[in-house]
């Protein structure tokens, strides 16, 4: 009998424990940011993962990986290729593999299973898979093709590059390598290659070129097969710039072609493109460019594919160097939104436009009744001029206009292939049948970068700035962070870059969109360490060297590893961001930066026929010096989080020499800077130029220039990103909500007050009495001025990063309310979990929801007087274990807590309000 009654409490506990250990289990596994990649290069291969559990103070303990060729291998512990065995550590991010040197174009499968500090287990997490890719390229065996018959670089036809082959055994697996000179897309008996878009991408074609790896399995059969690659001009000749320029990396464009077909007895065969290929001119696509737009005629789908015609010539084999190929590392370009229009309408001067109620990026779709051999034509606008019309002078000199000839079948489904539009409206021409809404469907087209946060408050315009900042991103982040996305210029600005990473960092994941963009400021960036205004750099090192422009190179890696933690990018962009400021030193007089052609605090508050200074100015090159000591801080801390402290020490005394000079030069003995602008003010400020005794005083210069604009700001695109930032940072939040709700010119609500669905280049692209801006220079989708997300997320909701542990590690929640707001919440998924932060006042009551994600700590600052009496949970929080009372220097109530969720609640006084 009592061995029965123990083993039945042995089972009963047992179950306990089973139970117990389940609530802890793995999800969101990545390796080098990336869910199941395939052709990767190994270099630098981490994995990371995320904890789920429903247990508060969850922190790991130990971890265990283990990596095999094979998933019944993995599965059954046999021949696995590493297995690091139980590893003491709480790190579940960028957690290295050290193990044997991997193969090339392989498939390995890894799983990882962790405990926390009860001793609880996970369960191994689900099976993970990576593909390498080429790792050497000399294992490229196919040849470059183009065609025979040279364009020179001329506007013309697409052409399609074929090829017909036999595949006789049985398929196993197969997977396609490929780029091209040019915009590709693939298919493989008539199915399209993988759902990619504007492939390879673009890059500083000759020191980085891209190609993509698909696993084309399915696309294949026995016997008789054929496969069509048609190449769009794209970036590599299309227009690029301005003023038409063309032809910028070469004036023919390419394919590289290799297609791997495993058997199931092992063997390959292998599809090269080579000069047993043809090509032919005479495909759908008979002009294409990305400004300019794409001409396609429907009746040539079929007969472009029949490969006995005699529009079909003999390839050309090209002599280009493999050197540059390498696998991608940030996300590709696809489909997202699908819009439709919110009403198609008659303007005054009688043309048939429709509003998507939207400003995006992408192009649309449409289905089409006609005649054979109609010509329908479509034309993108941003916006309507004052009396209703069809705008597109901000354009400048690109057409953004899309051209179908209609087969006459029963219905034509048609878009482009090789170019994109930003826009809300399209106007539609030569179309003889009634349109309907569903005609046309708006698909939205940027990076594949899953959204990390949201933020929301009590105030409706505030709610769609932010929406109108998340739009601008995905409409500028296509590949490369462009400043706009519809006119002839949409190139990778690197000041417009550095000032909105921080809120680009909230909004998305933007870890590879990034990596992969820093690679190329790296391989541009001059000899001298001098760092072109646009990158990949095609501007012939115009205008190199511009402050708060080449400071991206110290400015986004930074506060890259801030975000994300990431140790291994810092310390390959370390060499860059030292470059950056030795270029600076080497033109340097006297620790003096005064030299060199500057953009300045651009597009600032001006005024006509200014006579009394109120056009907020600000001296160029101090500015520069300001930057010079930022990237110098940068480097010192960047070196500090490498354990380089050699670094340290010499660019600390460099530091020292660099805000004497800027003291020296650019301030009075009492404080006042030879500019009196907020961008002054601010910039001193947040970088920290100025001794401390002089710090409050400018605080308070900076606090009263803004209430002399009475409550607008007066900033440009250097000077914004920091403004709220600065004012709270020195007990001035009241005057940065003012700010952030003004709703007249100059101010972030201006333009929402003004329907903008995305944000504006300039403060007032639309004048109050409605005119527009000069069109020389006049986006309504730019996304600089959007940096203010960066404050909302992290005072108005309180989501901040700890500096001292990068990228969440420990967690500092500090909501801010004011603004009159009710109610205001932020979530963040980082690479721990999500982190939430949601506030609210009803009447005299205040509450704080929080969400920690297992594997971190935080730190909670609640808005309270030491007084308040603060519960959590229903309970008082100061006497509760899991909480550590801290002390504040802000005299705030102030809490250390692990992961998991809690409600504070307390009673509002007029401390505490």
């Amino acid at each position: 009998m009592r061995t029965k009654k123990s083993l039945l409490f042995f089972l009963f506990q047992f179950a306990a424990i089973f139970t117990f250990a389940q609530s802890l289990s793995l999800s969101g596994l990545t390796l080098n940011y990336q869910s199941n990649p395939i052709g990767i290069d190994t270099a630098g291969i981490r994995f990371g993962w995320k904890i789920k559990t429903d247990l508060r103070q969850t922190m790991q303990k130990s971890y265990e990986i283990k990596l095999a060729h094979s998933q019944n291998d993995l599965l059954n512990n046999k021949n696995l290729i590493w297995n690091t065995g139980k590893v003491n550590s709480d790190q579940s991010t960028h957690v290295v593999y050290n193990g044997p040197k991997l193969k090339d174009r392989q498939r390995y499968f890894w799983q990882v299973k962790i405990t926390d500090e009860k001793k609880n287990s996970s369960a191994w997490s689900e099976v993970q898979f990576f593909e390498t890719g080429m790792l050497n390229n000399t294992n490229w065996t196919a040849d470059w093709i183009e065609s025979a018959m040279a364009t020179d670089g001329k506007v013309g036809p697409a052409p399609i590059f074929a090829r017909q082959f036999e595949v006789i055994k049985n398929i196993k697996s197969a997977r396609l390598y490929i780029t091209s000179h040019g915009l590709y897309e693939a298919t493989i008996n008539g199915k399209r290659v993988g759902d990619q878009y504007f492939t390879p991408g673009w890059t500083s074609y000759h020191k980085r070129l891209q190609y993509q790896t698909y696993d084309v399995t399915s696309l294949l059969k026995s016997g008789n097969n054929e496969t069509f690659v048609t190449v769009g001009d794209g970036w590599y000749r299309g227009n690029l710039e301005f003023k038409g320029k063309r032809n910028t990396y070469g004036k023919e464009v390419g394919l590289l072609y290799q297609l791997e077909v495993i058997h199931a007895d092992g063997s390959v065969t292998t599809i090269n493109s080579d000069g047993s290929w043809k090509v032919s001119f005479d495909g759908p696509v008979k002009k294409s460019d990305i400004y300019n737009g794409e001409t396609f005629n429907a009746l040539l789908v079929k007969t472009a594919t029949n490969l006995k015609s005699s529009s079909w010539k003999t390839v050309k084999v090209a002599d280009y160097s493999k050197d540059n190929l390498v696998a991608p590392v940030g996300p590709a370009v696809s489909k997202h939104e699908n819009i439709s229009p919110v009403k198609i309408f008659k303007t005054p001067k009688g043309e048939m436009v429709a509003d998507f109620g939207q400003n995006m990026v992408g192009w649309v779709k449409l289905k089409l009744h006609g005649n054979k051999g109609d010509t329908v034509t479509i034309n993108h606008a941003e916006v309507l001029d004052q009396q209703g019309n069809f705008y597109t002078d901000n354009l400048r000199a690109a057409k953004q206009e899309n051209k179908y000839i209609l087969t006459g079948g029963k219905e034509d489904i048609l878009e482009p292939h090789f170019t994109f539009q930003g826009f809300r409206y399209v106007k539609i021409s030569g179309y003889k049948t009634p349109m309907d809404k569903d005609d046309l469907t708006g698909i939205a087209i940027y990076s594949d970068m899953k959204p990390t946060g949201e933020f929301t408050s009590s105030n409706p315009l505030i709610n769609q700035l932010q929406s109108n900042i998340q739009w601008g991103q995905k409409g500028n982040f296509l590949d490369v962070p462009t400043d706009c996305p519809q006119r002839d210029e949409r190139l990778g600005w690197t000041g417009d870059a550095q000032v909105f990473f921080n809120t680009a960092a909230f909004n998305m994941d933007v870890s590879g969109f990034f990596s992969k963009w820093l690679l190329d400021l790296s391989v541009d960036q001059h000899d001298n360490g001098n760092v072109p205004v646009v990158i990949p750099d095609c501007r012939a090192k115009a205008n190199a060297g511009s402050a708060g422009w080449g400071d991206v190179a110290t400015i986004i890696p930074y506060n890259y590893y801030q975000a994300y933690g990431d140790k291994d990018l810092l310390a390959r962009q370390f060499n860059s961001m030292k470059a950056w400021v030795g270029y600076i030193k080497s033109i340097s007089k006297e620790n003096l930066w005064n030299s060199g052609p500057h953009y300045g605090d651009w597009l600032f508050y001006t005024m006509a026929d200014d006579r009394d200074g109120k056009a907020a100015l600000t001296d160029k090159f101090l500015i520069a010096q300001i930057f010079y000591a930022a990237s110098t801080q940068n480097v010192i801390d960047a070196a500090r989080a490498l354990g380089k402290n050699d670094e340290v020490s010499i660019y600390e005394s460099r530091l020292k020499d660099i805000k004497n000079a800027f003291m020296r030069e650019y301030v009075t003995p009492s404080g006042r800077l030879v500019s009196s602008s907020q961008t002054a003010y601010v910039l001193a400020l947040n970088f920290d130029m100025l001794p401390e005794d002089l710090r409050s005083q400018a605080a308070a210069r900076l606090a009263e220039n803004v209430a002399s604009y009475k409550n607008h700001l007066t900033t440009g695109f250097l000077g914004t990103p920091y403004l709220c930032h600065v004012l709270t940072r020195f007990g001035y939040t009241d005057v940065a909500y003012k700010l952030l709700l003004q709703e007249t010119y100059p101010s972030w609500l201006y333009p929402v007050k003004k329907g903008a669905t995305t944000i504006w280049e300039r403060w007032d692209g639309i004048k109050p009495d409605g005119s527009f801006q000069a069109t020389s220079m006049n986006s309504f989708n730019h996304y600089a001025y959007g940096a203010i997300g960066d404050w909302m997320y992290k005072t108005v909701a309180g989501i901040n990063i700890d500096p001292k542990s990068p990228g969440y590690k420990k967690i500092l929640i500090a909501p801010q309310p004011g603004g009159d707001f009710k109610h205001a919440s932020a979530k963040f998924e980082s690479l721990y979990g999500e982190i939430s932060s949601a506030w609210k006042t009803n009447g005299d009551k205040f509450t704080l929801d929080v969400s920690i994600p297992a594997n971190t700590t935080a730190t909670v600052m609640l808005p309270a007087s030491e007084n308040a009496a603060i519960m959590e949970g229903g309970n008082e929080a100061d006497g509760l274990k899991y909480l550590k009372k801290l002390k504040s220097p802000s005299k705030n109530k102030s809490f250390e807590l692990g992961s998991g969720k809690y409600h504070f609640e307390y009673t509002l006084n007029k401390t505490s309000r």
